[in-house]
């Protein structure tokens, strides 16, 4: 797998997937997830509609991925995941934040995507630490044994983060 780091949007890349910093209820929201959802169209809405609840208000829980349709997105697909909310790292947010990136990995190798890019998950609004998010960001790939994707982009909409994921990938 070759992992390649990106300052810039998301929604512009040319990948086959995009993954979106997702809430629970695959509902749009704010930061990557809502750029996502507009740019998609409202297809996108519709086709997270469409996921089935599996508890009251949630169609992902934190740590899984369900795949739409790109719909008016350069990627085919978004692979939708839930990261955890920051709580200090008291409640399993690291091994819940690798959950995140091994789920959304499954699926791509599911659906033969051949490149993906990720955001940085749950460092907005949900307060994860950007050098703890970048760092096990770059070991959940490495760990990454399967033929599929063959090329990864982490896509940072600040420099501060795409420098954090360059630096973690030259350690």
């Amino acid at each position: 797998m070759r992992i390649e780091v990106r300052h810039g949007d998301i929604t512009a890349l040319a990948v086959d997937a995009i993954v979106n910093a997702a809430n629970p209820a695959l509902a749009g929201g704010g930061g990557v997830d809502g750029a996502i959802h507009r740019a998609a169209g409202p297809e996108l809405h519709a086709a997270c509609k469409a996921i089935p609840m599996v508890a009251p208000f949630v169609r992902c829980p934190v740590g899984e991925a369900r795949i739409t349709p790109g719909f008016a997105l350069p990627a085919r697909f978004v692979i939708h995941t839930v990261g955890p909310v920051w709580n200090g790292g008291r409640d399993g947010e690291p091994e819940r934040l690798a959950a995140c990136y091994a789920a959304s990995l499954r699926l791509a190798a599911e659906h033969d995507i051949a490149s993906i890019a990720f955001p940085a998950i749950s460092c907005g609004v949900y307060g994860y630490p950007p050098d703890d998010a970048a760092r096990i960001a770059v070991a959940s790939l490495r760990a990454w044994r399967e033929a599929r994707p063959e090329r990864v982009v982490l896509c940072a909409f600040d420099g501060a983060m795409a420098e954090r994921y360059r630096l973690e990938i030259a350690e």
